[in-house]
């Protein structure tokens, strides 16, 4: 079996690329169940952790199952929120073909699936992007975001300045201007594109500063209780996802609009699978829309990343 090096990860795993091959998956043929979430007591900090479990295959040439475990107070330990492993076989034998870090493979995933979603939602002229969070997934979305519009800047704004800074100082794009920003408000306010990336319980994102035009990229938020964006954005929005039925279930920016009746399941009007079929009524209908995308990941991507990596080999 391959043991995969994160410098191969990333060296292989260019955005555009990612983002086509994605593309095609969600166009394609594969069995996906629905992924296996289980939250547990973690003895030393009152914050659950999360295991998920997530497989998917492609029903020709390989299988893929993704192990991962969430702990959201890591960065006190100066650890990463995200471990586990990715795991890929041969689907007519069953034989082990590969293994990598989960966790790098999960963001990269991660971030060209949101521009995936910004290629038919964001406007084509989007040059300013605000990242909200400054995780380890923060850099990898600025990237991919990058990486299919024309963005000229970017600011990042975080809960500490010196992290958002820190974020900015890292950046290597010489032909993108970018900066950490202490007033979120004024980010929202100038962005084309906003993409959040946190662990936030309150929402971050208020519908009361957003402008016309704009596009919203959550990515955070992965629990019930968790939300990233407020009922006003849901309400002057109009709402994609990557798949309906984990969203509808596992996040609280779009699971509690749903329980308030700010937002009923018909109103999402469709996912990465509905998306990339390249049905005309999935594209930006004007350039006054505020569209929204919510990502709580799919086990699709991972395996489509994986497949595409060995392929490489």
């Amino acid at each position: 079996m391959l043991q995969l090096t994160n410098s191969q990860l990333n060296s292989f795993l260019d955005y555009p690329s990612l983002v086509d091959v994605i593309k095609d998956a969600f166009a394609g043929n594969y069995t996906t169940p629905l992924r296996h979430h289980h939250n547990f007591k973690n003895p030393i900090v009152e914050k659950l952790s999360t295991l998920l479990l997530m497989p998917s295959w492609d029903n020709e040439n390989y299988l893929g199952v993704k192990l991962v475990t969430i702990s959201p107070e890591n960065e006190l330990k100066n650890l990463p929120t995200i471990q586990g492993l990715y795991l890929l076989f041969d689907i007519k034998t069953g034989v082990p073909l590969m293994q990598c870090d989960a966790r790098l493979l999960t963001v990269k995933r991660t971030a060209a699936a949101s521009a995936l979603a910004s290629q038919y939602l964001s406007r084509k002229d989007s040059e300013n992007l605000l990242m909200i969070g400054t995780g380890y997934l923060a850099a990898h979305l600025i990237e991919a975001h990058a990486a299919i519009r024309p963005i000229k800047k970017v600011q990042v704004w975080g809960r500490n300045f010196e992290k958002a800074k820190q974020i900015a100082s890292r950046f290597e794009n010489k032909k993108i201007e970018i900066e950490a920003i202490e007033d979120i408000q004024n980010g929202i306010e100038k962005a084309d594109i906003i993409s959040a990336a946190t662990m936030s319980s309150a929402p971050l994102i208020k519908g009361e500063w957003l402008k016309p035009g704009q596009h919203v990229d959550l990515v955070g938020s992965y629990l019930p209780t968790l939300r990233e964006a407020d009922d006003e954005v849901i309400r002057r929005s109009s709402v994609y996802v990557d798949n309906v039925e984990g969203a509808s279930k596992e996040t609280g920016d779009i699971l509690i609009p749903l329980q308030n009746g700010v937002l009923k399941k018909e109103d999402i009007l469709g996912d990465l699978f509905q998306i990339c079929k390249k049905s005309s009524s999935f594209l930006r209908k004007d350039e006054n829309e505020i569209t929204l995308f919510k990502s709580v990941g799919h086990a699709l991507e991972d395996l489509a990343a994986a497949s595409y990596l060995y392929g490489k080999l």
